[in-house]
């Protein structure tokens, strides 16, 4: 989910032609104007780990297998992307055979190579990408991301006939999943390993990025290749309904939602603000304004390697102290309030409260620890509702007697500087979760299995690592998903919560604000990508 996930600050995108999409002479809609409210983390498949990254490439970048361009769950099923069928899984599920579409070509006519596989695996690896620990399994290519020399002995190619074989140490309950993240999708050999976001490399997709200007804007265009023949090849893939697509980022959320009413911009990606929230549902739902349940998670993280966070009681005592509908009120009732790993929706999800509100227990706490470490910087994200969120924390904290200081980072750089284990004083802070893909392994392994520290693109924030708990999460990864496991997660979310590494509060819906020349109806809403560009068009 990807990783956090930050939501954005605003963006405001000039039209052309008097409205929100360009035209020529009373024809149809050739451009799409969109505002996002901060550049992505990275423009670059290795290295994007935001919603917002993902939602931007995943109409240009194409992995091997994919999900269902469709709302709801059936936006989680997997389909074959690049790939003619699904994967063939053998050797007890340590060995997986597939075989690439005849005839496809990267968007500047560059053929489309078994080769590519491996050699975009191991650029992965060499860059420190954050999706390495999901192909670290792979034969040979722990090494490789040690050494960053040779090449992945676990990945064979055949070029001639498109076969990748790719073989795993264990068997990997999740790897299909991976194998349809972006990190995995095939970019020429010979890619440079460094970040991109620049000029993003040529991609498989309906689209191409012909432009980018990090910290302010970028630019699709239809792909060439896709118009000419690979649209046939891959038609589970929608072709898109414009010939431009024109991103700006503005940090200003009231312009963007005026300018959308208004229609001078067609798209706004970032939630509108909270304030602005009850008026724009009750004049524009189901109009103009998309309400989306997402498989998502908010929480603050505490450091448990340094005090006082190191001390379980002092963990517990945040816990009883965060009042989950305080924040449902700060998100304006965009949030259903819970305090566990596993959202709804999410596979393995058994609601229950370990710490209803009790800020009497928690004070009781505080005193029986009596933590030494009284100084803490609290960390969150600058934007809207998340910056309230962290405000109130701060408050939260203060009250049960520490001495926070509150340090807001800008959005767009959020989870860089939080998940750097150089940034000082990294003690507590805001965070959120957008599913990679729809297993529960997504909220364990990468949050919260001390396999996944790392000193750079951490997405563990609070350094946990638990023997017996990561020891699970290992174990359950190399079974298929069934009830069983289901049941087996249910339970891995109480041991986590015994230890309290986390104080989660609740899941965000999506909100999608379009102008009135956009036809709602068709637009599909992915639970793992979100909005999904190509299926916007004009009324």
């Amino acid at each position: 989910m990807l990783l956090l996930i930050a939501t954005m600050i605003a963006v405001f995108v000039a039209a052309c032609g008097g409205g929100g999409s360009s035209t020529d002479s009373g024809s149809k809609p050739t451009t799409l104007n969109v505002t996002f409210a901060a550049f992505p983390d990275y423009m670059d498949p290795a290295l994007s780990y935001s919603l917002e990254g993902w939602t931007s490439m995943w109409e240009t970048y194409v992995p091997l297998l994919t999900y269902r361009h469709a709302d709801g769950a059936a936006g989680a099923q997997l389909l074959p992307g690049l790939a003619r069928a699904m994967p063939k899984i053998t050797d007890g599920g340590k060995t997986y055979t597939l075989y690439l579409r005849k005839g496809l070509r990267y968007s500047d006519g560059t053929p489309v190579r078994a080769s590519d596989f491996g050699a975009t695996i191991e650029r992965d690896l060499a860059m420190n990408s954050p999706g390495t620990p999901f192909y670290t399994d792979i034969v040979g290519a722990e090494k490789f991301a040690e050494t960053k020399k040779g090449r992945i002995g676990g990945i064979e190619s055949d070029d001639s006939t498109g076969r990748i074989v790719i073989h795993l140490v264990q068997p990997r309950g999740t790897f299909s999943n991976e194998l349809a993240m972006l990190f995995a999708a095939p970019l020429p050999a010979g890619t440079k390993h460094t970040d991109l976001s620049g000029n993003p490399p040529p991609g498989t997709g309906p689209y191409e990025i012909v432009s980018s200007t990090p910290g302010r804007a970028w630019e699709y265009h239809r792909n060439p290749e896709w118009a000419t023949h690979d649209a046939s090849l891959m038609p589970q893939i929608p072709s898109g309904n414009y010939d431009s697509i024109d991103v700006k980022v503005i940090a200003n959320p009231e312009t963007a939602v005026n300018d959308v009413k208004e229609g001078k911009i067609d798209w706004m990606e970032e939630p509108p603000p909270p304030d602005r929230f009850a008026e724009l549902r009750e004049r524009y739902e189901g109009k103009q304004l998309l309400i989306t349940p997402q498989i998502d998670l908010y929480y603050f993280w505490m450091n448990v390697n340094k005090a006082p966070f190191n001390d379980l009681r002092v963990r517990q005592a945040v816990n009883y102290a965060i009042d989950p509908e305080a924040l449902e009120r700060i998100y304006a009732g965009t949030m259903v309030p819970l305090q566990q790993v596993l959202p709804p929706a999410m596979p393995g999800h058994k609601s229950y409260t370990p710490y209803p509100h009790n800020m009497k227990k928690a004070k009781e706490l505080i005193a029986a620890a009596n933590p030494k470490q009284k100084k803490i910087t609290v960390f969150g994200n600058d934007y809207g509702a998340n910056k309230q969120a962290a405000e109130y924390y701060e408050g939260v904290l203060r009250e049960l007697g520490f001495e926070p200081t509150l340090k807001l980072v800008a959005s767009a750089n959020y989870t860089t500087v939080i998940g750097n284990a150089t940034t000082q004083n990294l003690d507590t802070g805001w965070a959120n979760w957008y599913i990679d893909y729809p297993h529960p392994n997504d909220y364990f392994e990468p949050q919260l299995s001390g396999a996944s520290i790392a000193p750079t693109l951490d997405s563990n924030y609070s350094r946990f690592s638990d023997p017996a708990i990561n020891k699970r999460i290992a174990e359950l990864d190399r079974e298929p998903l069934g009830p069983k496991q289901e049941a087996a997660y249910a339970q891995l979310d109480r041991e986590v919560m015994k230890q309290a590494p986390w104080a989660p509060f609740g899941s965000v819906t999506m909100s999608t604000f379009v102008s009135s020349d956009i036809d709602l109806s068709k637009l599909v809403v992915s639970p793992v990508y979100g909005q999904d560009i190509a299926t916007f068009a004009p009324n």
